[in-house]
């Protein structure tokens, strides 16, 4: 079994005997970090990634804190997961919650106030050698929420403008039914018309005679017959004639 690698940096306030600089000071706990992630490609070549070393992988991340309860463990050569340590102290911890080698493991940073009192703080995984810190339950339910409203309002706005539009192309059919259609006259229809029935009109024989009336038929009086003799014969005087065939299309203005 491969041995654990020796952390690279040291804790903060501890000093670098080698007079490197110093590092930098790690992130304060609740800090959000869940636009990074940490992947260091050189030590997984060199180490496998399985439950007795991802600890120590998971160190090498700024996720990590030096001031938790497990890094005291490991300045005492003590597995920084063993619980039965772990549940002597109180303060900051890292527990491995859920783990399925070599792809998947899940670490809970929590506080712990007694043997059996802790408090969850902060969830981290490791995905393939990259390390992620999942975001917290509200926030995941705050953008799903503010993601929905989003669309929602977009749909109504979206809704909204097409009833528009079909209201303004009712309204325009309403205007439009109401308007009186102007009628256009085609004069070459008009001559068209006419010229038939002057055919019609040369091609008929003439409308026989009216027949005469019986012996001693007397027409009952009328407004004409009360009219002066003057009146009678200017009447009679006028031609009888057919209003359609006699003034036909001939006695018509011609356009």
């Amino acid at each position: 079994m491969a041995t654990p690698p020796p952390p690279t940096t040291a804790p903060p306030g501890t000093g670098n005997f080698e007079g490197g600089p110093m590092p930098a000071a790690p992130q304060p706990p609740g800090t959000d970090m869940t636009g990074i992630c940490f992947r260091d490609q050189l030590w997984l070549n060199t180490y496998p990634l399985d439950r007795n070393l991802v600890f120590d992988y998971f160190a090498l991340s700024p996720f990590y804190d030096w001031t938790c309860n497990n890094e005291q463990l490991r300045m005492r050569s003590i597995h920084p997961l063993d619980l039965s340590q772990l549940s002597k102290m109180t303060g900051i911890e890292y527990m491995l919650n859920e783990v399925m080698e070599p792809h998947l493991f899940v670490f809970r940073k929590q506080k712990r106030d007694g043997p059996e009192k802790v408090t969850p703080m902060l969830t981290y995984y490791i995905l393939d050698g990259s390390i992620y810190q999942a975001p917290q339950l509200c926030n995941v339910f705050a953008a799903r929420v503010s993601r929905a409203l989003y669309y929602i309002s977009k749909a109504f706005t979206t809704a909204s403008s097409k009833l528009e539009k079909i209201g303004y192309v009712d309204s325009e059919n309403e205007s439009e039914e109401v308007k009186p259609a102007k009628e256009t006259i085609n004069f070459k229809e008009v001559k068209r018309v006419d010229h038939i029935l002057a055919s019609l009109q040369r091609k008929l024989p003439p409308a026989p005679p009216p027949p005469p009336f019986p012996e001693g038929y007397a027409s009952a009086p009328t407004a004409d017959t009360e009219k002066g003799p003057e009146n009678q014969q200017g009447e009679s005087q006028q031609p009888s004639a057919d209003p359609i065939i006699d003034q036909g299309p001939a006695k018509r203005m011609k356009f």
